[in-house]
């Protein structure tokens, strides 16, 4: 049954039914985290980019085409109005050196990670 919920409604309210919250892409490195996300459509200017502790928001608008006059739309699938979605981060990172990126509709953020997230090698004495 929950499987059956988190389908429509998501975990984070992204599911079927939970809005108008962008895909996304989570994956880290040594060094840092990286979302993607498809936002195409989307104004870069537009977009809230926030971290807040081990959250990530990102927020925006999608705005409406303008209607022309002499043309009958027969299915408007594509979403508009505005947007959230909260990413829970797997480990802290430096807030203040986040990078954001926006190209062919996908925005990519780069969260380098604090020192204490960063794996240390360490060595065996004899």
């Amino acid at each position: 049954m929950r499987d059956l919920a988190e389908r429509f409604w998501g975990e984070e309210g992204d599911g079927w039914l939970g809005g108008a919250a962008p895909l996304a892409d989570l994956s880290e490195t040594e060094s840092s985290v990286q979302i993607a996300l498809d936002l195409p459509g989307v104004n870069p200017g537009e977009i809230d980019i926030q971290v807040h502790g081990n959250v990530l928001t990102i927020g925006g608008e999608r705005k409406e085409e303008k209607e022309e006059k002499g043309r009958t739309y027969h299915r408007l699938e594509r979403r508009i109005g505005t947007f959230s979605r909260s990413i829970t981060l797997p480990c802290p990172v430096q807030e203040g050196e986040a990078a954001a990126e926006y190209r062919d509709g996908v925005l990519t953020i780069t969260l380098p990670k604090s020192e204490e997230a960063k794996s240390h090698r360490i060595k065996v004495k004899c």
